[in-house]
């Protein structure tokens, strides 16, 4: 027994060596099978080059494409490139829309070049406003893929001078997502409430329920036609092109800004939109004039009734007020003034157009007015002789307006004073000759007296004698 377990004892641990070795030889041959080198094959396959090894995968790209490149080894400041995604790619719902304003020599012919454009890019014409002289205008509206859509803005732009563009680009996956859920939801209540009116008996409950039905299948066509608006402006992008006419739409833009202090000739210029001084401070107002249209401009004119100023009052900072302003350009003239109280001022400034031919163009003169405020605090503390002087000036300056006013107001009724001059001289004499004339008066009133008692007592006499 003792010599059969000798014996056991060594066929396992001769069974257990055996398997060993035979595990790191495998082993051994993976490692080596892994560390072989890899090469692709000229049809896209990736083999080991050791001892003929099996292929182990086919590459993704086709046969007859090219095998990736290795990136190169970036240097001090290198940037890894990086693989730009489209809304597509992201699986978001985006709508892109744009607005765009060309000023060309002819809106048709635009208008014809814009239309090719847009259709040689897979788009369609979706809407025309169009409209004539004087001033020669058309609106497009496209409808155009949105792979193709910064290629049409592009060659849209280049049909002539580009005055406007906006573009916008809206998000609306959560609002789809959230459409396609509560469609389903309304689908299922529909067809839960088509269950009931099936097995339904009753008269009040067929009727209950039609009207429910009813109004859920309302609800879910509208959230299906909004679903639909939705993905078909997702699907095709919106470019609004306005063509106008080169020439035909001058426009002149006034810009005030103020700065406090007076002592560098308006080089500072422009300042600020608002401004808060002491009161008799020193401040220089500066006016950009700008040429916001497409023609030039030219006879410039520019007044304040506030301020009581005009164009050969200011001071020029840049540009020539006697001269032409191309579109787009400007200039910028500057005045300076002392600031007593609140002062806000109300500028107006004006041009005429020129044609091509550097011709004025006839009743299409331009203007703009705005007004800018500045404060003037009081600086605080006890009145000087000069404050003193100021307010008794200001006081007669009241007063003397007051009486201007009043002289204004009397003069229509001028002619009354000599009216009642006569009036109260008519008067007077009535009065006179109605005192000359009482002493007379009196005088015949007395000689009548005396005459009728005479009368009477012969009257009496008479009446006497008859009765004797």
């Amino acid at each position: 027994m003792r010599r059969w377990r000798n014996w056991s004892v060594l066929v396992l641990a001769l069974a257990l060596v055996a398997a060993a070795c035979t595990g790191g030889g495998d082993d051994a041959g993976g490692e080596a099978a892994a560390e072989a080198p890899i090469a692709q094959d000229d049809a896209g396959r990736f083999e080991r080059d050791a001892a003929g090894g099996e292929a182990l995968e086919e590459a993704a790209a086709e046969p007859d494409a090219p095998a990736a490149e290795a990136p190169a080894e970036l240097g001090a400041g290198g940037v890894t490139p990086v693989v730009a995604q489209t809304p597509a790619d992201l699986g978001r719902q985006i709508i892109f829309t744009a607005n765009l304003t060309v000023s060309v020599p002819d809106v048709a012919r635009a208008g014809e070049e814009a239309t090719r454009i847009v259709e040689s890019l897979g788009g369609f014409l979706f809407g025309q406003d169009t409209t004539g002289s004087p001033e020669p205008r058309s609106i497009l509206t496209f409808r155009i893929s949105p792979d193709n859509f910064q290629d049409a803005l592009t060659q849209l732009s280049g049909i002539g001078e580009l005055r406007t563009q906006t573009v916008s680009a809206d998000d609306v996956t959560e609002r789809v997502v959230d459409l396609e859920s509560r469609i389903t939801t309304a689908e299922a209540s529909v067809e839960r409430l088509r269950g009931f009116l099936q097995n339904a008996t009753k008269i009040e409950d067929i009727a209950q329920l039609e009207a429910q039905l009813l109004a859920r299948e309302t609800e879910l066509e509208t959230l299906r036609g909004q679903l639909r608006t939705i993905r078909d402006r997702v699907d095709l992008a919106t470019i609004t092109l306005t063509l106008t006419e080169a020439g035909v739409a001058p426009a002149i833009q006034l810009i005030q800004t103020a700065y406090p202090g007076a002592e560098d000739s308006g080089a500072s210029c422009p300042g600020n939109d608002g401004l808060v001084v002491e009161e008799g401070s020193e401040v220089t107002l500066c006016f950009e004039i700008r040429n916001a249209g497409d023609a030039p401009l030219t006879g410039f004119e520019l007044t304040d009734s506030v301020l009581e100023i005009d164009l050969d009052d200011l001071l020029v900072i840049f540009g020539d007020p006697a001269g032409t302003l191309q579109p787009g350009q400007n200039m910028i003239v500057a005045y300076e003034t002392q600031v007593d109280r609140t002062l806000r001022t109300q500028t107006r400034v004006q041009a005429v157009p020129l044609d091509a031919e550097g011709n004025v163009i006839p009743a299409r003169e331009v203007s703009n007015t705005q007004s800018i405020t500045v404060f003037a605090e009081d600086p605080g503390g006890l009145p000087g002789f000069r404050d003193g002087l100021q307010a008794s000036w200001n006081f007669l300056q009241t007063v003397w307006g007051l009486l201007v006013l009043l002289a204004g107001s009397l003069l229509p009724f001028i002619w009354v004073i000599p009216l009642a001059w006569w009036l109260w001289r008519r008067r007077g004499r009535r009065a006179q000759a109605r005192a000359e004339a009482e002493p007379a008066r009196a005088a015949e009133a007395g000689a009548a007296a005396v005459t009728v008692p005479a009368a009477d007592a012969a009257v009496d006499g008479e009446g006497s004698a008859d009765e004797g």
